[in-house]
């Protein structure tokens, strides 16, 4: 009598949940930019802090969003410390709204630009362990660990926030345009997970064509 393997959780209730923790994240942000009374275009002039911090954070929510699709699409199965890790990063990123509304409201001011780097920082380290935990979790051959390789921006980018943090004290712009350009270095489509991906299911296919068919 052959004992049977426990079945493996499946991907789409976890990829489910986050889709709607970050859409929901996005619709709070929106929510901060108020409606003027008046009807001139003046003003609106008073909402532009709130607007850029907005774009800002839009961004990077949508960049964890299409990266989190693919760390997904990458994985072929959930275990319970991925299940913790995905939790652990999206607090961090629940914190996005508070901070953005915080710094847009008070003028890109310097404690509350140190503490939206803060955040931005703390995502980033849950990042990095959501990465560790799915490449562990899938064994040494896993399409993820290929994929990724040295993860150049993945240790480059806390290093860049570190910095923000500091200089927000000092330069808010400064700190401002560092955000930017972490959000740039991410924001050029990254096609290394697509081509493993592409590569494994080729393999996959001619082995497929030339395994011995069954009469």
């Amino acid at each position: 009598m052959t004992a049977t393997k426990p079945a493996m959780m499946g991907k789409s209730r976890l990829e489910a949940f986050s889709d709607g923790v970050l859409a929901i994240l996005i619709t709070i942000m929106v929510l901060e930019l108020k409606v003027p009374h008046a009807p001139e275009l003046s003003a609106l002039r008073p909402l532009w802090p709130v607007f850029l911090s907005y774009l800002l954070s839009f961004i990077y929510l949508g960049i964890y969003w299409n990266n989190h699709h693919h760390f997904l699409h990458a994985s072929t199965h959930v275990t319970g410390g991925m299940l913790w890790a995905n939790l652990h990063l999206l607090f961090w990123l629940s914190l996005i709204p508070f901070v953005t509304g915080w710094m847009g409201e008070n003028h890109f001011a310097a404690a509350p630009t140190a503490l939206y780097g803060f955040a931005l920082l703390m995502a980033a380290l849950a990042w990095l362990v959501l990465q560790r935990t799915i490449i562990a979790s899938q064994g040494r051959e896993s399409i993820l660990r290929a994929a990724v390789g040295g993860d150049w921006k993945g240790k480059v980018s806390p290093l860049i926030y570190l910095t923000a943090i500091v200089v927000a004290f000092y330069w808010q712009w400064v700190s401002c345009a560092l955000y930017a350009l972490v959000a740039m270095l991410w924001l050029v489509p990254d096609k290394r997970i697509e081509h493993v991906l592409v590569r494994t299911d080729n393999s996959g296919e001619s082995g497929a064509d030339h395994a011995p068919r069954k009469p």
